[in-house]
């Protein structure tokens, strides 16, 4: 079985950094990439843009979105951002092929 976890941008594989929350999520991947998988792939998406309707459920998040939305920054700043549409779409090519790394940033899904 391949295992993909959706983590974050910032996350710290070293689980020492200042900031508790991406000390925890780096303590889940480092627990998951030594679990018995075929293969463990860890995703740190930066902003997502949502795409084809779908919308927060936090308000502030859904205002920023409206805000940004007509800027079309994720062919500006793809070091940054991804879309929902790209991240199932990488999901789903890592799951079939795999890919050489096992955590990926967002160029990583972008690329994909």
């Amino acid at each position: 079985m391949t295992f993909i976890y959706v983590s974050g941008a910032s996350t710290d594989s070293t689980e020492k950094g200042r900031t508790m929350w991406a000390r925890v999520k780096g303590r889940t991947e480092n627990a998951l990439l030594r679990l018995p998988f075929k293969a463990a792939y860890m995703f740190r998406p930066g902003f997502i843009q949502p795409l084809h309707g779908i919308r927060s459920k936090t308000r502030l998040y859904q205002l920023i979105y409206n805000l940004i939305a007509p800027l079309t920054l994720k062919d500006r700043l793809p070091k940054y951002i991804t879309t929902t549409e790209q991240i199932g779409r990488a999901m789903l090519a890592v799951a079939r092929n795999g890919y050489p790394k096992t955590i990926l940033d967002p160029e990583d899904i972008n690329r994909l």
